[in-house]
């Protein structure tokens, strides 16, 4: 995840911002831009973001 983002509030936007502009689903996001998704919901989850698959975004 070193392309990404380091501060949680930038990084949520981030990846919002690709999931809605880009990607139908985190899975595809991830897989397309080789990031490990366990880290990425588990770095968001320490700043008390959560992901919801029907938004297909966190908050």
């Amino acid at each position: 995840m070193t392309d990404l983002p380091q501060d949680p509030m930038m990084l949520m936007s981030y990846v919002n911002m690709k999931l809605r502009d880009e990607y139908s689903s985190l899975d595809a996001m991830c897989n397309d831009m080789d990031i490990n998704k366990d880290e990425l919901i588990e770095k968001l989850k320490q700043s008390g973001f959560e992901y919801n698959e029907q938004a297909n975004k966190f908050w």
